[in-house]
């Protein structure tokens, strides 16, 4: 099996930059997964947001995932759990506006720290989007455009611990799926492991790393790119030492952004290949994908396909 793939983006700036794009492509084409090091966000920054982060989970959310635990008779399963996840989550909504302001429980100074890490990983996820649309051939900030809708993306990070499983073969941290979206950028525990992909019909590690920031792909690429990138299965494994940290951060198109293949992507692919993704209202998707979001995505497409006749071409982008 190939190493999961790493990319070191100060080589973006040298004589290394086109194999680095291509190890880019590669992993978009190969693995829908990547991990970058040296991506511009200050270590010492990402360090206090994890220290802030597990403090917070300590403080605030330990004691709740326990009486939640408690409450499900979760701890002594004999059987396998497959409609619950082993992990405590919230949700902080960045764009098109804020709820960190409205979260009950966080202070005043990780509420601060939460934006300024948020605002330095949006621009993060929009200089990779124009990786990708190099790598594509597509115009720059073309995917940017796609996501805008008439309010701009919608962005928001998903903050999860994932306590000790006392039982890791009968329930998940987080069952398998694809993420529904447009690019994740991962902030995780860099001790804890837990999080796997699957390749080529196995599941693999992905490695945690040090002030790394792990991307993977979503569905709304993979229709964009006709299927020449792909979001891939993950899921987290929970473990019996040790709580993990993660914190994904959704740079997804807004609500009402039509998501299609590019037309330069399809003008490329022979007839018959033409156009096998549908267009839709990015909207639409999420109200199926909210019921079916750990099942194949396959059918979440075709289920697309069918409504396909009513799509406009929605709001032009003026960015």
């Amino acid at each position: 099996m190939a190493n999961f793939p790493v990319v070191n983006m100060e080589n973006l700036n040298g004589s290394e930059r086109g194999v680095t794009m291509e190890k880019i492509n590669d992993a978009c084409e190969n693995w829908g997964f990547f991990e970058l090091v040296n991506h511009g966000i200050p270590h010492e920054l990402l360090d206090k947001v994890e220290k802030m982060t597990k403090d917070h989970y300590k403080k605030c959310m330990e004691q709740r995932f326990k009486e939640m635990v408690a409450a499900k008779a979760l701890e002594g399963v004999k059987a396998e759990v497959t409609d619950i996840d082993w992990e405590s989550t919230f949700f902080l909504r960045h764009r098109p506006t804020s709820n960190i302001s409205e979260i009950p429980d966080l202070e005043d100074e990780y509420r601060e720290l939460m934006k300024d890490f948020a605002g330095k990983l949006e621009k993060l996820a929009e200089e990779l989007l124009d990786l990708l649309c190099e790598n594509l051939g597509l115009e720059k900030g073309y995917l940017k455009k796609a996501f805008y809708g008439s309010k701009g993306p919608n962005f928001g990070t998903k903050v999860s611990n994932y306590p000790p499983c006392p039982t890791p073969d009968l329930i998940k941290g987080l069952r398998a799926h694809t993420d529904a979206g447009g690019i994740i950028l991962l902030f995780q525990d860099d001790k804890v492991s837990g999080l796997q992909l699957l390749k080529d019909g196995e599941w693999i590690d992905v490695p945690p790393m040090r002030h790394s920031i792990v991307i993977n792909l979503g569905d709304q690429i993979e229709v964009i790119t006709n299927g020449k990138y792909k979001s891939v299965m993950h899921r987290v494994i929970a473990q019996t030492d040790g709580t993990r940290m993660s914190l994904a951060s959704f740079y997804n198109p807004g609500n009402d952004a039509v998501i299609y293949p590019a037309p330069t992507l399809l003008e490329k692919e022979p007839t018959e290949k033409e156009q096998s993704y549908p267009k839709f209202v990015f909207d639409d998707y999420m109200k199926l994908y909210a019921g079916l979001k750990f099942q194949a995505k396959e059918p979440r497409f075709e289920a697309m396909k069918a409504v396909e006749a009513n799509v406009g071409m929605g709001p032009v982008a003026t960015v």
